[in-house]
């Protein structure tokens, strides 16, 4: 299988909308040999939505990937001392979440997770999902490209007529951009059309 012993750290964070399209993407992960560790941010821990409750959405992470959730910044904060993980991968990732990377703020579970795992060296795969990805989070999405050790879902632009600044990765691409970063490499084409 294409990630036979693979450890993932699969984080989640608010981008509701963008989740049912992830759910998917992980059971390809695991069907393909990968060991993968959900994590998940404050507000998929906590908040119900129109797309499910939060309550829905943690039955079906642990029942895909058969491991307790990561939902604390004391249970990541391990991720990096005992080096847990092969690859994080951040899916979806919001403007907040993506600004916080950015500007090494790590205030969340998913922040932490990543700052741990960035410490060994070691890919974050981010698949973004915002509403101001060409706007205030340009800068940000920026940084991070040129950030080592962080590699970029191809994404484009979802609604330019009616959200011009809006951003979202092609979530069928998480496995082979992952593929991709455990070999140090950003997958191309990075920008894509919807």
């Amino acid at each position: 299988m294409l990630l036979d012993g693979i450890k993932i750290g699969f984080a989640l964070t608010g981008s509701f909308c963008t989740i049912s399209k992830v759910l998917p993407e992980i059971e390809k992960l695991v069907s393909n040999g990968a060991k993968v560790v959900p994590i998940i941010s404050d507000s998929v821990n906590k908040f119900d939505t129109r797309f499910g409750t939060s309550e829905d959405l943690k039955l079906k992470l642990e029942g895909i990937t058969n491991e307790k959730i990561i939902s604390t910044i004391v249970e990541a904060e391990p991720i990096g001392p005992k080096s847990l993980m092969d690859v994080v991968v951040v899916a979806p990732c919001t403007g907040n979440t993506l600004a916080k990377l950015a500007n090494g703020i790590t205030d969340t579970s998913v922040t932490m997770a990543c700052k741990a795992h960035l410490r060994n060296q070691k890919p974050v795969v981010i698949a973004v999902s915002t509403n101001d990805g060409l706007g205030a989070n340009a800068k940000n999405i920026g940084a991070l490209l040129n950030t080592k050790n962080v590699y970029f879902v191809p994404f484009g632009q979802d609604g330019p007529n009616n959200k011009p600044n809006s951003l979202v990765a092609d979530t069928s691409q998480i496995m082979p951009t992952i593929v991709e970063a455990l070999k140090g490499k950003q997958i191309q084409p990075l920008l894509i059309k919807y």
